[in-house]
């Protein structure tokens, strides 16, 4: 056998071919797969996304699409970036992801479609801008609709532009609740009236055996109980003692300060700053529950109703009409009204945990895991911050409504 370490070795013609193959074939893959790895590496987490599409950023959206995002991608709060554009009014926003063929009617993981989320911020051109090009005015069975939304949040243009184009007037939500009961439990009764004068049914029934006069005497809204009811139903209803409807439960919004401070802190834990980050948590936390020890404080005031006045003509009983007199001077939230008190209940604090966990993993060192814990006892105090609205949504910078009771 020839000595071949002396004279060299090269392989066979067949094994030559071979090798040349296998060399093409890792360099094609290279070519391939290596920039893929690289945008891959360079597009966003759901919390950066979503801070920067807040933001406005449209390169940076442009510039992720472009890199293989995909158009229905979520971030940690609202949802797409369509969703997120809808939230802030953004169109230039809303039309680059919809050019990319993002679904106009996707749903987050909450249950929300764009429409609802444009309608309660009360973003008319947006819902406009939706609603032209597709946007679906009415949910499948029962569920919270942009019409609930803008009931609840008090937009009377954007209720006018859905009513226009067909929306469903007795659209049911999740509890079988309308858009009219929202109005009579916010207290909305130039929309009230608009609702009723487009043909809004008055006996509709939730879940819980409630109707929207039910709710209107709950929060003491006599106006709209007197205007969907009528002068003689309502005389009934307000003979029957306050605490027979029920405990109101006010939406109390979140102070201004806790959402940028909020927002402030999603942008420097996207960043990777997590100290700055874990320093403004904090700083949010402590204005929520400083908002909230306030509210406890201090209730707004209300105007009690003392008695009731009757007034009719004995040679026309049809005339007969009835109304409320009140107390001077106003008398707070949760003292007696009429012949009943309405206490508001005590919200449990289940973040009272969630902060202690927060501080131990701070003190340990686990910065990452603390951030985690900060950012959920904040969702959670702000949840409870705002007890009262269509839907509920995890909370965070953008949060929307909560389930009313």
């Amino acid at each position: 056998m020839p000595d071949i370490s002396a004279q060299g070795y090269r392989l066979p013609l067949r094994g030559r071919h071979i090798l040349r193959a296998v060399k093409r074939l890792w360099f094609a893959f290279l070519i391939i797969f290596f920039p893929l790895g690289l945008a891959a590496a360079s597009l966003p987490d759901p919390v950066r996304f979503a801070v920067v599409i807040e933001q406005g950023d449209l390169r940076a959206a442009r510039e992720w699409l472009d890199n293989g995002l995909p158009a229905d991608f979520e971030g940690s709060v609202i949802g797409s970036g369509l969703m997120i554009g809808a939230w802030e009014g953004n169109i230039a926003m809303m039309e680059l992801f919809h050019s990319r063929g993002a679904d106009i009617n996707h749903t987050n993981r909450l249950g929300e479609q764009a429409l609802q989320l444009a309608a309660w911020r009360g973003q008319l051109p947006a819902v406009r801008w939706l609603v032209e090009r597709g946007a679906r005015l009415d949910r499948d069975g029962r569920e919270w609709s942009a019409l609930h939304y803008a009931v609840f949040a008090g937009h009377a243009d954007v209720v006018d532009l859905l009513l226009g184009r067909g929306a469903d007037i007795n659209a049911l939500s999740t509890n079988g609740s309308t858009p009219l009961m929202m109005a009579a439990r916010e207290g909305k009764e130039s929309i009230a009236q608009t609702l009723l004068a487009a043909g809004a049914r008055r006996d509709i029934v939730n879940e819980q055996g409630e109707n929207a006069v039910h709710w209107a005497m709950r929060h003491n809204n006599l106006g709209i109980a007197r205007a969907i009811g009528g002068a003689e139903r309502f005389g009934v209803v307000a003979a029957r003692p306050a605490a027979s409807w029920g405990a109101p439960v006010r939406s109390q919004p979140v102070p201004d300060r806790a959402d940028s401070l909020m927002a402030a802190a999603r942008r420097m834990e996207a960043a990777g700053r997590r100290d700055e980050a874990l320093n403004l948590y904090r700083a949010a936390l402590t204005a929520i529950r400083q908002a909230d020890a306030t509210r406890k404080i201090a209730p707004p005031a209300r105007r009690a109703a003392t008695g009731m006045v009757i007034t009719a003509k004995r040679d026309k009983p049809d005339a007969q009409s009835a109304s409320l007199s009140y107390a001077t001077p106003a008398v707070p939230d949760g003292a007696r009204v009429g012949a009943g008190a309405t206490a508001t209940p005590a919200v449990v604090d289940a973040s009272d945990d969630l902060l202690r966990r927060a501080r131990e993993l701070e003190a340990a060192g686990k910065r990452k895991e603390a951030l985690q814990a900060y950012r959920q006892a904040a969702a959670s105090l702000r949840a409870s911050a705002v007890p009262a609205a269509p839907v509920g949504r995890s909370a965070g910078v953008g949060a929307g409504p909560a389930p009313p009771p």
